[in-house]
């Protein structure tokens, strides 16, 4: 999560505006000088940035120290980010002295905000005694909040704790579950882990080819110890077996998972001042993205915020008619499957993962559930569905899923209370509407290089929370400029 807010500042100093990966108009470009200004005035983020800037020497001399002044100053604000920098700048003695239990004092603050990073170095300070009396069932809490959030080292160290039994009863399934979490987002020791567990059955069936595909993905990510691991399975299977393992970990995609604090302060969004915000998810893995005509239509200037930090996106077609709108983003993605919504029936279950109401509900996404509530929409509309999630300004865009995290249909709109009072006199509650996917998938088959890159629809049942894992995995903030 750092490494990506270095990335978006070291653009900033590179183009000397306020912008953090092109956040805000170039318009409201600002100089050091007025940054400066701003933070001795007290602005948080502006505080934040200086802070980070003189860490890390960008665009002014490093100095730690001064470094450590303005995170201090943003975080006696409450900015999480800024208390998490501090935490670590006082574990490392950095800019200031070494001081532990200072840092498991700001990680605190940070963790107590839902801050994933925060809560994982307060797991590991638990965990190792570092600053607070060692305690490692606070430490496996700490952790699990963290990996709640889809944080990959705090995955690996619960699953760690699990495996040994330290904080909390062994449960070598469990210590399975939470490596492959953290395998998944491509975390060399997580797969190096989930390598041995499959080796020696633990927690999981014995499977030698799964154990050959995890270790050469660690060896291959640097893991030195895994490379005698493979040479050892190597004697033990087939030449076919061989060659399966290694297309097996050829195939492989990381499939990044964003922890719920911005990569980017919510204050610095705020002031990039979006004419407005929605939702959108993935369809392909390189980087197609769906969302509402009317919230990205021709000539947009639109950004996507990811864990990777906000990214520009180009649109690429739009049905106006359907209020369908395709974008283009640059990079790895984990994308949804669109299904039919042919055999979608009243009264089945769906739910959408969406970012409503950003100014007062915050940055992290949000789940609504409901019901198929009509198979037409307003006036009979056959294109919508109505349904009964609680939908609020932001949801727009977002993916509609039924129990198998297929898309059946996109959030476009929520009954006009007003309407509905003059109407009918009464309010109506919980009445929305979303685009049929069929509607989708006939816009998409006007683009033909997108067909061949759309994920088959699943069609095994799993857990609701892994459904959901894996449409917020898929979900993204749209910025409209």
């Amino acid at each position: 999560m750092r490494n990506s807010v270095l990335r978006l500042l070291r653009l900033l100093v590179a183009l000397r505006i306020l912008t953090l990966a092109g956040l805000c108009h170039c318009q409201a470009a600002e100089s050091l000088d007025e940054l400066n200004a701003k933070a001795e005035k007290g602005d948080a983020a502006a505080q934040f940035i200086l802070g980070f800037m003189h860490e890390k020497g960008q665009g002014v001399t490093r100095d730690e120290a001064e470094a450590v002044k303005w995170y201090r100053k943003a975080a006696d604000q409450g900015l999480a980010n800024a208390q998490f920098n501090l935490g670590v700048m006082r574990a490392n003695g950095r800019g200031a002295t070494q001081d532990e239990a200072e840092a498991v004092k700001w990680y605190r603050k940070a963790a107590d905000q839902d801050h994933a990073s925060g809560q994982f170095n307060l797991g590991m300070m638990y965990a190792n005694g570092q600053g607070v009396t060692k305690n490692e069932a606070e430490a496996v809490k700490w952790y699990r909040k963290a990996a709640d959030q889809g944080l990959a080292d705090a995955q690996s160290n619960l699953g760690f704790m699990y495996q040994k039994g330290q904080g909390v009863a062994k449960d070598e399934a469990e210590a399975v579950k939470w490596y492959r979490k953290a395998a998944d987002q491509g975390l060399p020791n997580a797969q190096f882990n989930l390598g041995g567990m499959y080796t020696d059955g633990r927690g999981v069936p014995k499977d030698e080819l799964q154990a050959y595909m995890w270790f050469l993905l660690a060896g291959a990510a640097g893991r030195e110890d895994a490379r005698a691991q493979i040479s050892r399975i190597e004697q033990t299977l087939t030449p076919s077996q061989r060659a399966e393992g290694q297309r097996l970990a050829g195939l492989f995609q990381a499939r990044k998972s964003s922890p719920s604090e911005s990569p980017i302060p919510r204050e610095a969004i705020a002031q990039s001042r979006p004419e407005s915000t929605a939702t959108g998810f993935f369809i392909t893995d390189d980087g197609y993205f769906i969302t509402n005509e009317h919230v990205a239509g021709d000539r947009a200037n639109v950004r996507i915020l990811t864990g990777a930090g906000a990214v520009s996106a180009k649109v690429v077609k739009v049905d106006k008619l359907n209020d369908l709108s395709l974008l283009k983003v640059d990079g790895k993605f984990a994308a949804l499957p669109v299904s039919s919504s042919r055999g979608v029936r009243l009264g089945a279950s769906v739910a959408t993962v969406g970012f409503p109401n950003v100014g007062l509900q915050g940055y992290s996404p949000k789940l609504a559930k409901g019901e198929i509530g009509g198979l037409s929409g307003a006036l009979d509309d056959a294109r919508h569905f109505q349904i009964s999630a609680p939908i609020q300004p932001g949801n727009s865009g977002g993916a509609l899923v039924d129990e198998l995290g297929n898309v059946i249909g996109i959030v476009a709109s929520k009954l006009n209370p007003k309407a509905a009072l003059a109407t009918s006199g009464a309010l109506a509650e919980n009445v929305s509407y979303a685009v049929k996917s069929s509607f989708l998938l006939g816009f998409l088959e006007s683009v033909p290089e997108i067909a061949a890159r759309l994920k088959d629809p699943n069609t095994e049942r799993r857990k609701f929370e892994d459904v959901v894992n894996s449409v917020e995995q898929a979900t993204a903030l749209v910025l409209v400029y």
